[in-house]
């Protein structure tokens, strides 16, 4: 089988052959498996055989950035959303962000004005490129994007956002539905320019160590719609969603469902969350791709590593429905040896 046909067998809550495979190492880990063994100019994708590519759409304020401060340690920039990050260049980790452009509702409808959708957001000979590689691979090609609130803190602020949730949800919905209207209307201007989707992969990051950021009720009210409209959007093509979600999202699993999403990534185990319990819980309504603890993987216990991907694979995979990923991405504590390992368990208890 190719990845693309145990992808759609996987999230068709169907057995293929055995459960595909997908990851993300940080780049420091990527450079760290260089010095160890892994052949230069060889990507750990195809050295392991990850089976999922995507391209999407750039859905940015659409500001040119500007370069503030650069020195040996770390960048200050101006990015395309209008937001002062402060990235760091010796260790992978989010941006530190230290101002916003759009702070108010009025900041945020002058700007919405201004974002249009039109074919200067697609990268079109990167993107074809991309979708004719996949196809030449076998390998499942979504459209990609973030969302939702994830997208939104990315634009606001995550405390500001936070906050206005509570005080003038009006304008919180308001985001939340452009972003979506946005998805649409440029998921079908690749479409007709012609793009082939398998699927759709979606970044919403609503949870933090112990639970959601916001109450189940706050997502049915703000966030729920919108996801709703662009999960209907993609179904409409035949087209599954996974949502990729941060942290621990267990009490919005019910909605998230209901919302339409096919599939859920990454199940941070250290945030909680339970990828056993979950398949047993909601495993005929929804996939699962992750919940692999990469601090197993840290350890370097062949013992420890193979117990975590024995019992969690071994039961995950019954009935289709799972999906291999670590429970987010892999850090660069983890050695190439250590990791070549879960590959080469991933493919023994993932056989069918």
């Amino acid at each position: 089988m190719t990845g693309k046909e145990r992808m759609d067998c996987a999230l068709a809550h169907r057995e293929g052959d055995r459960v595909p495979i997908d990851d993300s190492p940080w780049a420091t880990t990527i450079a760290r498996w260089h010095r160890e063994g892994l052949p230069p100019s060889v990507a750990p994708r195809e050295y392991f055989g990850y089976e999922m590519s995507g391209v999407g759409a750039n859905l940015t304020l659409g500001l040119e950035p500007q370069l503030v401060e650069e020195t040996d340690e770390y960048r200050i920039v101006w990015d395309a959303n209008g937001a002062l990050r402060k990235s760091f260049k010796h260790s992978t980790s989010t941006p530190e962000c230290i101002d916003f452009t759009v702070t108010t509702p009025e900041a945020w409808f002058a700007w919405k004005e201004t974002m249009t959708i039109g074919r200067d957001r697609v990268n079109w000979e990167a993107g074809l490129l991309a979708m004719r590689h996949a196809r030449e691979n076998g390998l499942w090609f979504p459209y990609r994007t973030a969302t939702g609130y994830d997208k939104t803190q990315a634009v606001v602020g995550s405390e500001r956002l936070l906050m206005a949730m509570a005080t003038d949800p009006e304008w919180c919905a308001d985001i939340f539905m452009t972003w979506s209207d946005m998805i649409i209307r440029s998921a079908e201007l690749m479409i007709e320019g012609g793009f082939v989707f398998d699927g759709a992969f979606l970044y919403d990051d609503m949870g933090y160590r112990n639970g959601p950021l916001f109450s189940p009720r706050m997502y049915r009210d703000l966030c729920k719609p919108a996801h709703a409209e662009v999960c209907d959007f993609f179904h409409r093509y035949g087209l599954k969603v996974i949502l990729h979600s941060c942290g621990n999202v267990t009490a919005l699993v019910p909605d998230l469902i209901e919302a339409g999403f096919d599939c859920l990534q990454p199940l941070e185990v250290k945030a909680g969350m339970d990828l056993i319990g979950l398949k047993e819980k909601f495993g005929e309504r929804l996939a699962f791709m992750g919940g692999i603890d990469v601090r197993k993987m840290a350890s370097g216990d062949p013992r420890l590593i193979e117990e975590e991907i024995a019992t969690k694979i071994g039961l995950a995979k019954r009935g289709g429905g799972y999906i291999y990923h670590s429970d987010h991405s892999v850090p660069d504590n983890v050695s190439f040896e250590s990791y070549k390992y879960v590959m080469e368990l991933v493919r023994k208890h993932g056989q069918y």
